[in-house]
């Protein structure tokens, strides 16, 4: 069979095949053994056209769900866009009606202190969330390069048919491999690589204080907004003026927004600060689980090549070199690149077999 021919060329070689197997000249002199040899030869065609010394249950389920992937992938990436453009107009949202509705209130009645306190509190968690939610969605996560000759690698990307360096995946909605990848954000439309995991985990941290903040400060007039919604049906309704009422469904609107998302969000945060903890991605969570289990089951532990210690790993995240820069780097918007290419990666040990001890 010929290298790199396409299934038209087979499907044509193997139907002139069976038209010269079952000639009736042929069938005459042959007998029952040319329709043998045809049966035998159908056989080992259709296998060498299916399978490989790869295949496996999961080589099998990956071809009868692809169209369903390739479907989730497509909308995804198509989706993007509207992802994005529903979280500017939500945090928009919020910021008007804070801006509107609760900071006159907080002028008028907080003490001089408390009033310095919300006001830089609430503009520095508004500047950070900001500036990480534009850095992750912008941000290039990282790709291997394409004009080096000579990349380390541990593996060939099966998609990309590239050099595959260590704790890098190929995502099948951007079509390319990212280093460091941990998953692909639709509400970032962006991968979450090495270059923007950063941007990402700050950007999820501060929304979710951000979240919290405008839920515990605007739960009073929440609870007065309610029980004026409640009035409304009253006979004969409250004399409440336009502005009023829609005050007191902003309020509403802002509570149940801020209060959900400080929920959802605030989990996820904790899901990715667990894993950093650990030294790991979202999809390398999934890869080390499966090969403790095959480890164990040869009665032998894993160990993760990449934890380098808790701190540690925190402090290549955010690429902190000095004490100074847990404020500059960490509390404060900062641009640095992170530790390393996102390449080459310095194990924890060096063993003839790093996964098995």
């Amino acid at each position: 069979m010929r290298v790199g021919s396409s299934w038209r060329w087979q499907l044509s070689r193997a139907m002139r095949l069976a038209l010269h197997w079952c000639w009736p000249g042929r069938l005459r002199r042959g007998g029952g053994g040319r329709l043998a040899a045809l049966w035998r030869y159908s056989k080992l065609l259709l296998s060498s056209l299916c399978f490989n010394s790869l295949s496996n249950s999961d080589t099998l389920l990956d071809c009868v769900f692809e169209p369903i992937y390739w479907t989730v992938d497509n909308t995804t990436r198509w989706f993007g866009v509207v992802f994005v453009s529903l979280v500017v107009l939500l945090t928009t949202s919020v910021v008007v009606i804070v801006y509107l509705f609760v900071l006159p209130t907080i002028l008028g009645t907080y003490p001089l202190p408390w009033l310095l306190w919300h006001l830089c509190y609430g503009h520095w968690l508004l500047v950070m969330v900001v500036f990480h939610y534009y850095k992750a969605a912008t941000t290039s996560p990282g790709h291997p390069p394409r004009d080096r000759v000579h990349v380390p690698s541990v593996s060939i990307c099966k998609k990309c048919i590239r050099p595959k360096p260590a704790r890098t995946h190929h995502c099948s909605i951007c079509n390319t491999c990212v280093l460091k990848m941990d998953h692909h954000c639709p509400w970032l439309n962006n991968c979450v690589g090495h270059f923007n995991h950063r941007y990402f985990f700050s950007f999820c941290l501060y929304m979710t204080l951000g979240c919290v903040y405008c839920s515990i400060s605007s739960r009073h007039l929440f609870l007065e907004a309610y029980n004026a919604v409640e009035s409304y049906y009253q006979t004969p309704p409250p004399p409440y003026t336009f502005k009023e009422t829609t005050a007191h469904k902003s309020i509403i609107f802002l509570w149940v927004l801020t209060s959900s998302v400080a929920v959802a969000l605030g989990g996820l945060t904790l899901w990715h600060a667990l894993l950093i903890s650990r030294g790991e991605t979202s999809v390398e969570r999934h890869i080390n689980h499966k090969e403790t289990k095959r480890l164990k089951d040869k009665g032998k532990v894993f160990r993760n090549p990449f934890h380098y210690g808790r701190i540690n790993n925190w402090k290549l995240l955010f690429g902190v070199e000095r004490r100074s820069h847990w404020f500059l780097r960490v509390l404060l918007p900062s641009s640095h690149s992170p530790s390393g290419d996102g390449i080459m990666w310095d194990c924890t040990f060096t063993r003839p077999d790093p996964m098995a001890i």
